[in-house]
């Protein structure tokens, strides 16, 4: 089997890494890679959000298996792309990755099915946005809705780091992925992390992992590939 890892990080090197040791594997490209991925894998300096040129290099290549490392091609559909050419791809839809790339999707989603998550506000508003956080008050938490590599949080101590943080967000700085904000409520406590892989109809899972976070943070846990925090039970 050829398989294809997109993504270029230390992520995409330890899937290399372990996708390397398989005794199935024929052939292994890692596009764009890094010269750590080159020391098991043949590297491409191929542009992942050009879909098509994806869609190429798999086809040039016989690659039968693609696995996504980065959420922003899986947030523009390069799943769907590539299921549409026939080509067998590890990651979620278009439509399942909005949960990674809409902080505020995953929020009304987990609202909507009953996830215990904590309470929140979406704003595209900068105005609307303030006057919450200052009913609110500190400690509160401020977010960039869209994918915003992993920085787009602020965790505000006080009433003036949170106003400051969406300034800073209404103000462009990430982008479009600040466009609409969701502001939540604190919650103090432990981290733990879930994954589970599914293919439609059934799933396996890992055992949950555990980290102790700092006193003064945030309370995330893993909900279907989305962060939402939850409360401790006692």
């Amino acid at each position: 089997m050829n398989v294809l890892i997109l993504g270029g990080g230390a992520r995409e090197h330890a899937m290399a890494l372990a996708t390397a040791k398989s005794p199935r594997l024929g052939r292994l490209f890692v596009v764009p890679g890094n010269p750590g991925c080159a020391a098991v894998a043949t590297i491409a300096a191929i542009d992942i959000r050009d879909h098509a040129a994806v869609v190429r290099f798999c086809r040039e290549n016989a690659v039968d298996l693609v696995v996504v490392g980065p959420e922003a091609p899986l947030v523009a559909g390069v799943a769907d792309d590539l299921a549409t050419v026939g080509i067998a791809c590890f990651g979620p839809s278009r439509v399942a990755a909005q949960l990674e790339g809409s902080k505020g999707f995953t929020k009304d989603f987990c609202r909507e099915f009953g996830i215990p998550t904590a309470d929140y506000q979406r704003f595209r508003d900068k105005g609307a946005a303030l006057d919450y956080v200052r009913r609110k008050g500190a400690p509160i938490v401020v977010k960039a809705d869209g994918l915003a590599a992993g920085k787009g949080v602020v965790v505000a101590m006080t009433l003036s780091e949170a106003e400051a943080a969406v300034d800073a967000l209404f103000d462009g700085a990430f982008g479009e992925a600040g466009a609409e904000v969701v502001v939540e409520e604190f919650l103090r406590g432990e981290e733990i992390s879930f994954f589970a892989l599914s293919d439609g109809s059934g799933r396996r899972h890992s055992a949950a992992r555990g980290i102790t976070s700092a006193s003064e943070t945030a309370t995330p846990v893993r909900t279907p590939a989305a962060w939402g925090p939850i409360r401790r039970r006692r």
